[in-house]
């Protein structure tokens, strides 16, 4: 029986290497129809309307709501342009899907060289300081979320409290009326205020 229970575990663990590969070849085939949708788009044509299109199409294949199908294609977006090491390693099925959106979250307000090095520190073992102790997709996606969130902290290029000043000045609260005689009601405020309210 034992026996068993380790052949059942070990066909789990094979199926998680080829749903993240799987996965990487979703979001590879997606990149592709974005270029070739971008490409044949008339000049003319309006960005947003492009994009809404794009979203449409993509929740309508893949049985989603137009709210996750536009937060795929911002992660296809991040893998196939900015984070090529996540993608290989999904690829490879060392990372889950999970892990790669932990990775498109916590590089998504650095530069491109940070998240070369985000990418290099967690993904890549000859980087001049890689990450010790267990592989980034052998990590729970939370344990690993909060891994890459601290490298993040500790690495930026400007403070936290120089960018708590900067997303101050962009307070803003928004009023959009729906079309059932209902509205939307939203605020971006500080955290500590949005949690008292």
């Amino acid at each position: 029986m034992r026996d068993l229970a380790d052949a059942s575990l070990d066909g789990l663990s094979g199926l998680a290497r080829v749903e993240a590969q799987t996965a990487a070849l979703k979001v590879l085939v997606t990149g592709e129809y974005l270029e070739t949708t971008q490409a044949l788009a008339a000049p003319e044509a309006s960005g947003t309307a492009q994009e809404m299109a794009e979203i449409a199409e993509v929740a309508g294949v893949l049985g989603i709501s137009e709210r996750s199908a536009g937060a795929f294609l911002g992660e296809c977006v991040a893998l196939t342009s900015r984070l090529p090491l996540t993608l290989a390693a999904l690829g490879a099925g060392t990372l889950s899907w999970q892990h790669a959106r932990v990775m498109v979250d916590e590089t998504a307000n650095l530069d491109a060289a940070g998240a070369a090095a985000l990418e290099a520190h967690f993904l890549d073992p000859s980087a001049p300081d890689p990450a010790r102790g267990c592989p980034a997709g052998e990590l729970v996606p939370g344990r690993f979320r909060a891994k890459a969130r601290t490298w993040r902290e500790r690495h930026h290029p400007v403070s936290i409290e120089t960018r708590h000043r900067k997303c101050a000045a962009d307070l803003r609260v928004e009023f959009v009326p729906d079309s059932d005689g209902m509205a939307w009601f939203n605020t971006y405020l500080p955290a500590e205020t949005t949690a008292g309210i």
